[in-house]
């Protein structure tokens, strides 16, 4: 759903921009976290980034500190790439690297 030959993004931002990441911090926030976050509640479920991750499974989170989340993964494993999921398993939103781009994804699965 968010990768292969056939995946559109929903958005992008260039990645050659001098504030592409903060950018795409705004982006997300704006985009993906009103679906991922239940009113009340700012918690949802994350894919650890990382060849580990998948092993791990979802993991719940509470982002304390938005927006800001896709620089902060960068900083912390050298990539922006992550997948979240709602609580209610209703929506999927990615952020990929791609060649030149910054892609945010976000599908329904509802």
């Amino acid at each position: 759903m968010v990768a292969g030959f056939d995946v559109e993004p929903t958005l992008t931002v260039d990645a050659a921009t001098p504030d592409a990441l903060k950018q795409l911090d705004l982006q997300w926030h704006e985009m993906a976290w009103p679906l991922l976050t239940a009113p009340g509640s700012e918690a949802f479920l994350i894919l650890p980034p990382g060849s580990g991750g998948v092993a791990i499974g979802w993991v719940p989170v509470k982002d304390i500190a938005p927006p800001g989340l896709p620089s902060r993964i960068a900083a912390v494993t050298g990539t922006a790439d992550f997948i979240a999921l709602s609580a209610d398993g209703t929506h999927l939103c990615a952020v990929t690297e791609e060649e030149y781009e910054y892609w945010i994804i976000v599908r329904s699965l509802g």
